[in-house]
Formats: structure tokens, sequence, C-alpha cells
């Protein structure tokens, strides 16, 4: 471990002394707010990480459940002072994934900040009680229990192909190189005044480690939106207004949505200087728009896996790129990170060369929990400069241009249709590009186990009169871009998109209405 700088850990106790009565998280619900300062924060997660240590028998991980409650993020630390690793999940989770994380993880205990409707084989330790122990308990954890640098500090489970859910394990020395690099992203960090970071995704889906502990890490304030506000417009752009953001943390979706409405601009949010995005391709027309809205503000495009710690490359869109290159790139990579882009028989292929992406680096997970299977074909260690590291094969395809990362979708988004393999994402982004087309997403339809033809789902910014005419004219716009077999076969307008819990397009649901 890299000595020279402060562990997150160490961080956060520090930002706690200096500043105990700043507010650290504030959970925008509409007209209710619930908030906690630094000292809470620190106060309360000792006194339930002594709590626990004096009770628990295992290391085993934490099952913290609930959604956007400031004492999520007291269970999560509580959790790691106490040399455990706390495993998120949220309330939008469905109750059968729910059940089977829980399952998988067997934990001594968990924690919840709202109510947990399973069978589960730990104790369950509800909010009352929690607020309970933080206030009887007297005694607070010494730091010397906390996890280790090569300890795991949390687990973040995502999909898997079989549908059964796959546990991420995170350590602290991953998420501390992560930080290091994180921190130095758009204007870096704050010198004279803590910033307020917006916090868009749930704290099960990764994203969120990088509003959460950059906040953390620079002693800011987090401004949580809930589910609810993030589905009502005007509590939205409320909560927006109201949140005095400087860093912007989400999907490019979810900015996307807030574009629709003409008050999304640098009036609403006068001191947003920077949008980190993560998670899902970010157009030409997104970063477009945001310019015209925020012409102060950076607009930095990230590229990672939960794999790998939330993120792993970096590129500050400036307008010249934005004009000049369709797709946008997803960066070059953070110091101690390498990007190979690797052929079907495992070499490493050239410049320019499209093939899988693989990460090597100091912030690779160190594999899935309990899957030895599927570690062994993800996971790997190489030597870099001397040195060993992990490697992840994360089944994107890309390829690399000078350094930099290009980024072509899910390598299983690739179909076969009458023999000629296609990108889904080359069909998404060329409708993107026809003037009016908000969003767009391509699915395959099948008969008999095989790809019979392509659907195309859009969103528009313009008035569609005649939807039979207006598939016409795009289905020729296409034709210029793309040969005859990647012109979707049907077309249908939708007032939206659906998307998932994380806020990525829900391809399955697409699909049930197209």
């Amino acid at each position: 471990m890299d000595t020279r700088f402060v562990t997150i850990l160490e961080k956060i106790r520090q930002n706690a002394s200096e500043r105990p009565d700043r507010l650290m998280m504030i959970e925008s619900a509409g007209e209710t707010k619930q908030s906690i300062t630094w000292g809470q924060l620190d106060d309360y997660s000792d006194r339930l990480a002594y709590w626990m240590d004096s009770r628990l028998k295992t290391k085993t991980p934490i099952i913290v459940y609930g959604h956007k409650d400031p004492m999520m993020i007291v269970c999560f630390l509580a959790c790691v002072k106490s040399g455990r690793a706390y495993c998120p999940i949220d309330i939008n989770v469905p109750v059968s994934r729910t059940a089977a994380i829980v399952n998988e993880v067997k934990p001594e205990i968990i924690l919840t900040t709202e109510p947990l409707d399973i069978q589960a084989s730990g104790t369950t330790v509800d909010k009352e009680q929690i607020l309970q122990i933080v206030s009887a308990e007297t005694n607070r954890i010494s730091p010397e229990k906390a996890v280790k640098p090569d300890d795991v500090f949390y687990i973040i489970f995502t999909s898997g192909s079989t549908g059964v859910p796959k546990g991420v394990q995170i350590t602290r020395d991953c998420l501390d190189h992560f930080i290091q690099w994180a921190i130095t992203l758009g204007n870096g960090v704050a010198d004279e005044k803590a910033y307020v970071f917006l916090n868009q995704a749930p704290f099960s889906f990764d994203l969120s480690v990088m509003d959460l502990f950059l906040c953390l890490y620079t002693g800011g304030t987090l401004w949580a939106l809930p589910k609810p506000v993030q589905n009502d417009m005007k509590q939205l752009y409320r909560s927006l207004g109201e949140s005095d953001a400087n860093v912007w943390v989400s999907t490019p979706s979810f900015a996307d949505v807030c574009l629709a409405d003409p008050v999304f601009s640098s009036e609403l949010m006068p001191n947003l200087t920077v949008f980190l995005f993560c998670g899902e391709i970010l157009t030409n027309r997104t970063v477009e728009r945001l310019f015209k809205r925020f012409p102060n503000a950076k607009v930095v495009n990230t590229y990672g896996p939960t794999e790998s710690t939330c993120a792993v490359t970096e590129v500050t869109v400036t307008e010249e790129i934005n004009r000049s290159v369709t797709p946008l790139p997803v960066g070059r990579p953070k110091p101690g990170t390498w990007i190979r882009i690797v052929g079907e028989n495992g070499q490493i292929l050239p410049d320019g060369e499209h093939g899988e992406i693989v990460i090597v680096g100091d912030s690779v997970s160190v594999g899935y929990w309990n899957n030895e299977e599927k570690n062994k074909l993800a996971f790997g260690m190489t030597t870099e400069n001397g040195t060993q590291y992990r490697f992840y094969r994360t089944g994107d395809e890309g390829y690399l241009s000078d350094g930099m990362l290009y980024y072509g979708g899910r390598m299983d988004l690739q179909v076969k249709l009458h023999g000629y393999r296609i990108e889904l994402g080359d069909i998404e982004n060329n409708l993107l590009k026809i003037d009016g087309i908000e969003q767009a997403v391509v699915i395959p339809t099948y008969r008999d186990g095989k790809v019979s033809s392509l659907v195309a789902g859009l969103v528009s910014s313009l008035p569609v009169s005649d939807e039979k005419a207006e598939v016409a004219k795009i289905k020729e716009a296409l034709k210029k871009e793309l040969p005859e077999y990647m012109i979707p076969k049907k077309i249908r307008f939708l007032s939206d998109i659906p998307r998932t819990n994380n806020g990525k397009i829900d391809r399955k649901a697409v699909g049930e209405i197209l």
C-alpha cells in the first residue's frame, strides 16, 4: 500500500474532527429532509461498530438494507470500522433477488433502515434498534479493529448471466487507490471549501461509490435524491435547485431525463462545476446540450465496471472533442492501471483493433464472493513493471487509439443476423445522430432460438404527427451510415425508455413493450 496518502478511514476521522457540525448527508425527500452531521456520523458509527464487534462471532460480511437514509452511511462505516465488509441492498431490488443475496452471504446480522420482508437466517436490526444502540452504547471502537488494506471493504452484487447475482469484493486498498485518482477529476479537490456532491444512484449500484467516497474523503456534503423525488419532475427540479451542488455524479440517462425541461440549467444550479458520468455511453448530443445549459461546467466521461472499483479511465470532453469525435472516447487509464485489448485467442491487439477490454491494476477486485468457478474465468494475475497485479476480463468490446480507450458496448450485445455479426450499440449511436432523436435502444427478436430481426425504440424531442412517414425518414438516414442488414425492421416511438433501478436501459422491459 502506498503510504504517501491518507486512507479513507483516517480521512473520515480527520474530517469529523475538523468540521463536526457540517452536514455530511442530506436526503431530499420532497418536503422533508433527513440529515446527519460529520460528528454524528463518526460517533454513531464508532458506537455501532463497538456493539457489533462485542457480539458477533465471525467476520462474515454484513448486509445493509435500505435506500437513501443517512443511517445507511453510519451502518456502512460501522461495518468496516469493526473489521467487516458491508453489502448494500436497495429497497428497490426485487424481493427474490434480495433473498438470493442474503442466502449467498449468510450474514450474522442484517442492518436495516427500511422494513425488510423476507425470511432471513441472520438477526435483523432495524433503524429504531440502531438508534437505540448508538444512544445507549458508550464505548467507541478502536481504530485498530478496522479493515486492513487487503481486507474486503464492500461487496456489491451485480447481475449474473445465469440469473444468480455475483458479489464483487472490493478491498480497502482498491478503494483507496480509486479515491486518490478520482479526487483529481474535473476541477480536483476543493482547497478552500468542501463541495456538495449529488447522489443519484442507489448505494447498491457502484456508481454511488464515486459520489459517496469522494464526499467522505474531501469532507463535503452528499445531497441524496431518493427514488420518489427522481420520479416526480416537479420535486426533482426543486430538489436540484435547493442542493447548491458543485459536483454532479450520475448515469448519462439521468442527465437526459433532467434535460427534458429548459429549467435544468446554470440558473437552477449556478454553482455546478463538473459533471462526472459513468455506467453508460455518453452521447455527443447529451454533451452538446449540457454545454449550452451549463457553459461554465466541465464534462468528464469515465469508464469502469464494478469489478474495477467504479471507474478506471477518464477524459474531460471539450467542445472540440465533442464536435470531432463520435462516439466519444472514455478516456485514458488512471495511474496504476493498464488497459489491454485482447483478441479471441488471448493475444494483445495493436492500436485501432477491436477486442475485449482487459483491465490490469491496483483497483481490480479480488474476485466474486464465494464463486471460484467464475473467478477463474474472469480474474487472474499478471506482471507490470516488475510488480504483480490482478486483471479482469470485462466482457466489454473496445479499442485503443494513442492510449485513449473507446468503448464499443457489451460483447454479449453482439448478435448474429443472417450470418452477419452486429453491434447493437453501433445502430443506437447512429440513430442518436439523427435530428430529434433523444434516446434510442435496439433489441433483437428471436424465432426458433435465432435472431430473426431487429427492433428499435426511440424517444423524439420533436412532435411526431405521422409516425409511418417519420420511420421511413429514419430508415433512409440510417441507410447512409449502415448496411441494409443493420437497419431495424420495426421502429417505434416511445414516450420514454424503461430504466432499471440503477438508471440503465432495461432492455427486457423494452422488449416487452416493443
